[in-house]
């Protein structure tokens, strides 16, 4: 089976015209400056040491350029940025992806990051109502993200559009309505981000002046949950769900309020288990579950919650695993 492995080059908040309401790089990415063209040149040389050399040749590597607006740079500095990478692409890696705003889409840029070989564009829309948009300070409307998709579909890059919950003026039924417009706009990917208060944003000040309410961890949990199924039903890989725990996330040193949780996306994937298990009826004391090997651990739940959960409904449950089963399939046995 073909592995997946991300060269993660930081660059934070490089060329951001707008300071979005939410953002604090620094804060988010646990990188305060960007290496220079030389230093990703370490950076790839370095992952790729840790990678068998039989490894890389059979599975998928990327250098991927996240944190700020790439395409959004210096035509030159672009240019050095991804010419560092060239040398890589002989000794396994197979592409690049990299983060923008939709608002720096045009078709030169496209055109030169396919030069370069680049293969994967993810770009942050955060999500498609024009008025969370304008509360968020992003700068763009929602048009801009379905301009720039088009583009970006035509030129025969993989697309991938990012969305965000709990922005103000965002509700569960305005993050379903951007999921919708994500997969019309023909996004192959997506990452789900829940919007979180961090320290030295304009998002602080609403919160601490009471204008601002993030929203909690059983509900981004549970729109989460609700936008995975959704997704994977359309076809729609998604990357990550919850934001990475940079130290200064964990520790608190950065965090101020929100459904922040270092396993997030593990609390998700227990959530949708738990809706699945909800639907058994509770004609026997006793219940034995058969799910897929790979699906046990979200079956159980987090921290064992949602067989504590089946617990409370029947005195006896236990868990068996059958290769034969696939995904979230499972079979019930009453003893």
């Amino acid at each position: 089976m073909t592995k997946h492995y991300n060269i993660p080059v930081f660059i934070p908040e490089m060329a951001c015209p707008h300071r979005c309401v939410f953002c604090n790089q620094e804060t988010i990415t646990g990188f305060d400056s960007a290496p220079s063209p030389s230093q990703v040149g370490e950076i790839v040389a370095q992952h790729l040491d840790t990678i068998k050399k039989k490894e890389a040749e059979k599975n998928d590597i990327r250098v991927a350029f996240f944190g700020g607006s790439f395409t959004g740079l210096p035509i030159n500095i672009q240019e050095e940025y991804l010419k560092a990478v060239q040398p890589f692409f002989h000794k396994g890696v197979k592409g690049i992806r990299l983060s923008t705003r939709p608002d720096y889409i045009d078709e030169e840029r496209l055109q030169l990051l396919a030069n370069y070989r680049v293969t994967h564009i993810e770009l942050g829309a955060q999500s498609m109502d024009d008025h969370v948009l304008r509360l968020s300070g992003r700068g763009h409307d929602a048009e801009t993200v379905v301009e720039a998709s088009k583009l970006i579909k035509e030129k025969g890059f993989v697309l991938g559009l990012q969305m965000m919950l709990g922005l103000p003026g965002d509700s569960f039924e305005g993050a379903m309505m951007t999921a919708k417009a994500i997969v019309k706009a023909g996004a192959q990917e997506t990452r789900i981000y829940p919007t979180l208060v961090i320290k030295n944003t304009a998002l602080e000040r609403l919160w601490r002046k009471g204008s601002y309410t993030p929203l909690s961890l059983k509900e981004a949990v549970g729109m989460s949950a609700a936008l995975h199924r959704f997704f994977e039903e359309k076809g729609v890989i998604i990357l990550r769900t919850g934001l990475y725990p940079s130290e200064e996330l964990k520790d608190g040193s950065g965090f101020l309020a929100g459904p922040f949780h270092p396993a997030f996306k593990e609390l998700v994937l227990s959530e949708i288990w738990r809706q699945l298990l909800d639907e058994i009826p509770a004609d026997s004391s006793c219940l034995i579950l058969k799910v897929n090997p790979r699906a046990l651990n979200n079956a159980v739940g987090y921290k064992k919650s949602n067989l504590r959960y089946l617990e409370s409904k029947f005195s006896k449950v236990k868990f068996k695993t059958d290769s034969s089963l696939k995904n979230r399939e499972f079979y019930v046995d009453f003893c």
